[in-house]
Protein backbone atom coordinates (compact mmCIF):
# COMPACT_ATOMS: atom_id res chain seq x y z
CA UNK A 1 0.00 0.00 0.00
CA UNK A 2 1.69 3.63 -1.02
CA UNK A 3 1.82 5.99 2.00
CA UNK A 4 1.77 9.64 1.67
CA UNK A 5 4.73 12.08 3.94
CA UNK A 6 2.78 14.91 4.82
CA UNK A 7 5.01 17.91 4.82
CA UNK A 8 4.43 21.13 6.75
CA UNK A 9 5.28 24.26 6.11
CA UNK A 10 8.80 25.64 7.63
CA UNK A 11 9.00 28.06 11.32
CA UNK A 12 9.58 31.04 9.03
CA UNK A 13 6.65 30.33 6.54
CA UNK A 14 4.02 29.60 9.31
CA UNK A 15 5.01 33.15 10.46
CA UNK A 16 4.07 34.91 8.26
CA UNK A 17 0.79 32.93 7.14
CA UNK A 18 -0.27 33.61 11.13
CA UNK A 19 0.94 37.37 10.11
CA UNK A 20 -1.44 37.80 7.39
CA UNK A 21 -4.10 36.26 9.46
CA UNK A 22 -3.50 38.95 12.17
CA UNK A 23 -3.54 41.76 10.42
CA UNK A 24 -6.38 40.10 8.54
CA UNK A 25 -8.36 40.44 11.81
CA UNK A 26 -7.02 43.93 12.50
CA UNK A 27 -8.95 45.54 9.20
CA UNK A 28 -12.36 43.24 9.50
CA UNK A 29 -12.83 42.09 13.28
CA UNK A 30 -12.83 45.64 14.64
CA UNK A 31 -9.42 44.76 16.09
CA UNK A 32 -8.49 48.33 14.91
CA UNK A 33 -10.27 50.07 17.32
CA UNK A 34 -7.78 49.63 20.17
CA UNK A 35 -6.05 53.03 17.98
CA UNK A 36 -8.86 55.70 18.38
CA UNK A 37 -9.11 53.83 22.14
CA UNK A 38 -5.52 55.05 22.60
CA UNK A 39 -6.13 58.60 20.96
CA UNK A 40 -9.21 59.39 23.68
CA UNK A 41 -7.00 57.81 26.56
CA UNK A 42 -3.94 59.96 25.51
CA UNK A 43 -5.99 63.22 25.16
CA UNK A 44 -7.97 62.76 28.31
CA UNK A 45 -4.43 62.33 30.31
CA UNK A 46 -2.90 65.46 27.98
CA UNK A 47 -6.04 67.64 29.29
CA UNK A 48 -5.50 66.54 32.79
CA UNK A 49 -1.60 66.75 33.72
CA UNK A 50 -0.26 67.75 30.48
CA UNK A 51 0.22 71.53 31.63
CA UNK A 52 3.16 70.56 34.06
CA UNK A 53 4.88 67.93 32.37
CA UNK A 54 8.55 68.33 32.32
CA UNK A 55 7.87 71.93 33.69
CA UNK A 56 8.19 70.93 37.32
CA UNK A 57 9.10 68.38 39.84
CA UNK A 58 5.85 67.09 40.59
CA UNK A 59 3.93 67.70 37.25
CA UNK A 60 6.98 65.36 35.86
CA UNK A 61 6.62 62.76 38.62
CA UNK A 62 2.86 62.90 37.88
CA UNK A 63 2.52 63.72 34.19
CA UNK A 64 5.27 60.18 33.34
CA UNK A 65 3.20 58.22 35.69
CA UNK A 66 0.19 58.44 33.82
CA UNK A 67 2.08 58.68 30.58
CA UNK A 68 3.25 54.81 31.69
CA UNK A 69 -0.56 54.13 32.67
CA UNK A 70 -1.59 54.93 29.22
CA UNK A 71 1.09 52.58 27.63
CA UNK A 72 0.23 49.61 30.38
CA UNK A 73 -3.58 49.99 29.49
CA UNK A 74 -2.78 49.93 25.88
CA UNK A 75 -0.49 47.04 25.97
CA UNK A 76 -3.16 45.06 27.99
CA UNK A 77 -5.73 45.45 26.09
CA UNK A 78 -3.92 44.68 22.57
CA UNK A 79 -3.68 41.43 23.39
CA UNK A 80 -5.37 40.36 26.47
CA UNK A 81 -7.64 37.96 24.38
CA UNK A 82 -5.67 37.64 20.86
CA UNK A 83 -4.97 33.66 22.33
CA UNK A 84 -7.60 32.75 24.69
CA UNK A 85 -10.26 33.46 22.36
CA UNK A 86 -8.84 30.73 19.60
CA UNK A 87 -7.75 28.32 21.83
CA UNK A 88 -9.49 25.79 20.67
CA UNK A 89 -8.15 26.58 17.18
CA UNK A 90 -4.78 27.01 17.97
CA UNK A 91 -4.96 23.16 19.82
CA UNK A 92 -6.20 21.67 16.73
CA UNK A 93 -3.45 23.27 14.56
CA UNK A 94 -0.81 22.70 17.02
CA UNK A 95 -1.60 18.75 16.13
CA UNK A 96 -1.50 19.21 12.80
CA UNK A 97 1.49 20.59 12.82
CA UNK A 98 1.40 24.46 13.78
CA UNK A 99 5.07 25.67 15.15
CA UNK A 100 3.84 27.34 18.42
CA UNK A 101 7.51 29.49 18.02
CA UNK A 102 5.53 30.91 14.61
CA UNK A 103 2.80 31.60 16.41
CA UNK A 104 4.12 33.52 19.16
CA UNK A 105 6.36 35.43 16.57
CA UNK A 106 3.57 36.41 14.37
CA UNK A 107 2.13 37.87 17.26
CA UNK A 108 5.06 39.56 18.52
CA UNK A 109 5.35 41.04 15.32
CA UNK A 110 1.38 42.04 14.49
CA UNK A 111 2.35 43.88 18.53
CA UNK A 112 5.09 45.46 17.39
CA UNK A 113 3.49 47.04 14.73
CA UNK A 114 0.27 47.71 16.91
CA UNK A 115 2.25 49.34 19.75
CA UNK A 116 4.56 51.57 18.02
CA UNK A 117 1.22 53.25 16.20
CA UNK A 118 -0.04 53.55 19.42
CA UNK A 119 2.77 55.12 20.40
CA UNK A 120 2.51 57.64 17.42
CA UNK A 121 -0.43 58.39 17.94
CA UNK A 122 -0.13 59.02 21.69
CA UNK A 123 2.96 61.31 20.60
CA UNK A 124 0.86 63.44 17.96
CA UNK A 125 -2.24 64.00 20.40
CA UNK A 126 0.59 65.23 23.00
CA UNK A 127 2.29 67.35 20.41
CA UNK A 128 -2.05 68.60 19.43
CA UNK A 129 -2.80 69.50 22.96
CA UNK A 130 0.83 71.42 23.29
CA UNK A 131 2.46 69.06 26.12
CA UNK A 132 6.22 70.23 25.99
CA UNK A 133 9.02 67.60 25.55
CA UNK A 134 12.40 68.21 26.70
CA UNK A 135 14.25 70.20 25.35
CA UNK A 136 17.36 68.13 24.95
CA UNK A 137 17.85 64.49 23.67
CA UNK A 138 20.15 61.58 26.09
CA UNK A 139 20.39 58.98 23.41
CA UNK A 140 19.50 60.78 20.44
CA UNK A 141 19.73 64.42 18.91
CA UNK A 142 16.04 64.22 19.11
CA UNK A 143 14.36 64.45 22.57
CA UNK A 144 10.93 63.19 20.92
CA UNK A 145 11.96 60.27 19.45
CA UNK A 146 13.58 58.93 23.15
CA UNK A 147 10.38 59.04 24.62
CA UNK A 148 8.87 57.56 21.77
CA UNK A 149 11.34 54.75 22.34
CA UNK A 150 10.53 54.53 26.29
CA UNK A 151 6.94 54.42 25.33
CA UNK A 152 6.95 51.88 22.85
CA UNK A 153 8.97 49.57 25.46
CA UNK A 154 6.25 50.43 27.97
CA UNK A 155 4.00 49.42 26.15
CA UNK A 156 5.63 46.56 24.56
CA UNK A 157 6.40 45.04 27.10
CA UNK A 158 2.28 45.09 28.74
CA UNK A 159 1.31 43.59 25.91
CA UNK A 160 3.56 40.61 26.17
CA UNK A 161 2.34 40.46 29.56
CA UNK A 162 -1.12 40.43 28.26
CA UNK A 163 0.14 37.76 26.10
CA UNK A 164 1.06 35.69 28.49
CA UNK A 165 -1.87 35.52 29.97
CA UNK A 166 -4.12 35.39 27.67
CA UNK A 167 -2.23 32.04 26.89
CA UNK A 168 -2.51 30.76 30.27
CA UNK A 169 -5.89 31.57 30.59
CA UNK A 170 -8.81 29.14 29.26
CA UNK A 171 -11.57 31.74 28.37
CA UNK A 172 -11.51 35.17 27.85
CA UNK A 173 -13.43 35.78 31.00
CA UNK A 174 -10.53 34.51 32.90
CA UNK A 175 -8.22 36.65 31.03
CA UNK A 176 -10.18 40.02 31.69
CA UNK A 177 -10.70 38.67 35.30
CA UNK A 178 -7.03 38.60 35.33
CA UNK A 179 -6.61 42.15 33.68
CA UNK A 180 -7.35 44.62 36.84
CA UNK A 181 -5.32 42.81 38.95
CA UNK A 182 -2.58 43.21 37.03
CA UNK A 183 -3.20 46.48 36.05
CA UNK A 184 -3.56 47.66 39.63
CA UNK A 185 0.13 46.00 40.34
CA UNK A 186 1.29 48.06 37.76
CA UNK A 187 0.29 51.02 39.33
CA UNK A 188 0.84 50.44 42.89
CA UNK A 189 4.54 49.46 41.95
CA UNK A 190 5.59 51.83 40.17
CA UNK A 191 8.29 52.53 42.73
CA UNK A 192 7.35 56.78 43.06
CA UNK A 193 3.85 57.99 42.68
CA UNK A 194 2.98 55.62 45.76
CA UNK A 195 5.05 55.54 49.09
CA UNK A 196 5.81 51.77 49.49
CA UNK A 197 7.56 50.06 52.97
CA UNK A 198 11.04 49.41 52.23
CA UNK A 199 10.09 45.41 52.24
CA UNK A 200 7.73 46.05 48.80
CA UNK A 201 10.02 47.87 47.17
CA UNK A 202 12.11 45.00 45.38
CA UNK A 203 8.72 43.83 43.76
CA UNK A 204 9.08 47.26 41.83
CA UNK A 205 11.47 45.71 39.62
CA UNK A 206 8.99 43.45 38.16
CA UNK A 207 6.73 45.71 36.91
CA UNK A 208 7.40 47.99 33.66
CA UNK A 209 5.60 51.14 35.10
CA UNK A 210 9.02 51.59 37.18
CA UNK A 211 11.47 51.27 34.64
CA UNK A 212 9.41 53.70 31.92
CA UNK A 213 8.84 56.28 34.87
CA UNK A 214 12.05 56.38 35.92
CA UNK A 215 13.25 56.83 32.21
CA UNK A 216 10.58 59.14 31.29
CA UNK A 217 11.75 61.17 34.61
CA UNK A 218 15.74 61.11 33.47
CA UNK A 219 14.55 62.02 30.11
CA UNK A 220 12.69 65.34 31.52
CA UNK A 221 15.60 66.22 33.01
CA UNK A 222 14.07 65.91 36.89
CA UNK A 223 16.44 66.82 38.77
CA UNK A 224 16.76 70.27 37.49
CA UNK A 225 13.15 71.07 37.57
CA UNK A 226 11.42 73.87 39.91
CA UNK A 227 9.31 72.12 43.31
CA UNK A 228 6.64 73.66 43.48
CA UNK A 229 4.62 72.56 46.20
CA UNK A 230 5.96 74.63 49.17
CA UNK A 231 4.80 77.65 47.34
CA UNK A 232 1.58 76.83 46.82
CA UNK A 233 1.15 75.82 50.11
CA UNK A 234 2.20 79.40 51.11
CA UNK A 235 -0.26 80.95 48.34
CA UNK A 236 -3.01 78.85 50.21
CA UNK A 237 -2.23 79.71 53.51
CA UNK A 238 -1.16 84.00 52.90
CA UNK A 239 -4.82 84.74 54.54
CA UNK A 240 -3.40 83.66 57.98
CA UNK A 241 -3.56 86.17 60.43
CA UNK A 242 -1.53 86.51 63.57
CA UNK A 243 -2.23 89.05 65.76
CA UNK A 244 -4.30 90.78 63.42
CA UNK A 245 -1.75 90.75 60.62
CA UNK A 246 -0.70 88.54 57.90
CA UNK A 247 3.03 87.70 58.10
CA UNK A 248 3.27 85.31 55.21
CA UNK A 249 1.81 87.28 53.40
CA UNK A 250 3.97 90.33 53.21
CA UNK A 251 6.59 87.52 53.32
CA UNK A 252 5.45 86.08 49.73
CA UNK A 253 4.97 89.94 48.18
CA UNK A 254 8.48 90.54 49.15
CA UNK A 255 9.79 87.12 47.68
CA UNK A 256 7.83 88.24 44.66
CA UNK A 257 9.09 92.13 44.57
CA UNK A 258 12.74 90.65 44.57
CA UNK A 259 12.52 88.44 42.12
CA UNK A 260 13.35 85.59 44.44
CA UNK A 261 10.61 82.84 43.55
CA UNK A 262 12.49 81.34 41.15
CA UNK A 263 15.52 80.70 43.38
CA UNK A 264 13.15 79.75 46.15
CA UNK A 265 11.53 77.00 44.07
CA UNK A 266 14.97 75.79 42.53
CA UNK A 267 16.22 75.56 46.87
CA UNK A 268 13.31 73.78 47.30
CA UNK A 269 14.06 71.09 44.54
CA UNK A 270 17.63 70.97 45.41
CA UNK A 271 16.54 69.42 48.89
CA UNK A 272 14.17 67.24 46.52
CA UNK A 273 16.55 65.31 43.72
CA UNK A 274 16.41 61.98 43.25
CA UNK A 275 19.52 60.47 42.03
CA UNK A 276 17.51 58.04 40.02
CA UNK A 277 15.75 60.06 37.72
CA UNK A 278 19.60 61.86 36.86
CA UNK A 279 19.58 63.06 33.32
CA UNK A 280 22.04 60.34 33.08
CA UNK A 281 22.27 58.15 29.43
CA UNK A 282 23.42 55.14 31.64
CA UNK A 283 19.98 55.35 33.22
CA UNK A 284 18.38 55.44 30.50
CA UNK A 285 19.88 52.21 28.67
CA UNK A 286 19.29 50.26 32.41
CA UNK A 287 15.63 51.05 31.92
CA UNK A 288 15.94 49.90 28.28
CA UNK A 289 17.43 46.58 29.68
CA UNK A 290 14.82 46.09 31.86
CA UNK A 291 11.77 46.41 29.40
CA UNK A 292 13.52 44.27 27.12
CA UNK A 293 14.01 41.46 29.07
CA UNK A 294 11.10 41.08 30.82
CA UNK A 295 9.66 41.40 27.41
CA UNK A 296 11.65 38.33 26.19
CA UNK A 297 10.90 36.62 29.22
CA UNK A 298 7.25 36.96 28.63
CA UNK A 299 7.09 36.14 25.38
CA UNK A 300 9.38 32.69 26.18
CA UNK A 301 6.84 31.12 28.96
CA UNK A 302 4.22 32.17 26.79
CA UNK A 303 5.54 29.56 24.34
CA UNK A 304 6.87 27.62 26.77
CA UNK A 305 3.02 27.04 27.90
CA UNK A 306 1.58 26.98 24.80
CA UNK A 307 3.56 24.31 23.67
CA UNK A 308 1.48 21.90 26.12
CA UNK A 309 -1.78 23.21 24.78
CA UNK A 310 -2.76 19.47 23.30
CA UNK A 311 -2.29 18.57 26.93
CA UNK A 312 -4.34 20.68 28.70
CA UNK A 313 -8.35 18.99 29.45
CA UNK A 314 -9.36 22.43 31.18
Amino acid sequence: METYEVKHRGRVAQTFIYLGKLFRMFLFQNDWKVLPMAAVIAGLVAFSVGKNLFMTMEGTLMGTFALSCICIWNGFFNSIQMICRERAIVKREHRSGLHISSYIAAHMIYQFVLCALQVVITLVVCYVMKVKIPDKGLVTPWPVLDIGITLFLITYCADMLALLVSAFARTTTTAMTIMPFLLIVQLLFSGAFFNLPDEAMPFTYLTATKWGLTALCAQGDYNSLPMVTIWNSAIKLKDVEVEGEKPLLMVLRSIEENNQKDELLMMSAQQNQNPDYAFDEEIVFRCWRWLVSWTIVYALIATFLLEFIDKDKR
